[in-house]
């Protein structure tokens, strides 16, 4: 009798924890992809780099992808205070970040993966899961 008590509340734990075990993993895609402060050294060819070191030319070269470079906390925030409502469940940042655009060009879209470098100043928008980043939307620049 007990356990048939406890079976809702068992059940609503194991749902709350893949909940959050989802948005954790969501998060932690969303740092490896957008993420790197302070801006990584790492010669003259960044994107095409970090765009193999972060695992986004396999198996075929991503098109676009952006680089944030400021702290997390700023960019966590873009999910509470520092952004606001935008379009389509999306937030914009209240201030502008340091982010370089890589864009594949030309060739194969198969390695070695060849991206142009574009280091701009701008809002961010974001889709958030709970109070974390979890997409960064590269249509609105």
């Amino acid at each position: 009798m007990y356990f048939k008590g406890a079976g809702p509340v068992l059940f609503a734990l194991l749902a709350i924890a893949f909940i959050v075990g989802t948005y954790a993993a969501d998060y932690k895609t969303f740092l490896s992809h957008h993420y790197d402060n302070p801006k990584s050294n790492v010669g003259k060819n960044y994107c095409d780099v970090m765009m193999q070191r972060r695992g986004m030319t396999k198996p075929n070269c991503k098109p676009v992808n952006s680089m944030i470079h400021a702290p997390k906390k700023q960019i966590v925030d873009v999910c509470g205070k520092g952004g606001k409502a935008y379009k389509n469940g999306l937030r914009r940042s209240n201030k502008k970040f340091s982010v370089t655009t890589c864009k594949h060009h030309g060739g194969s879209t198969r390695e070695p993966c060849k991206y142009r470098e574009s280091k701009t100043s701008r809002y961010i928008v974001v889709r958030c899961a709970g109070n974390y980043p979890v997409h960064f939307d590269e249509g609105i620049i």
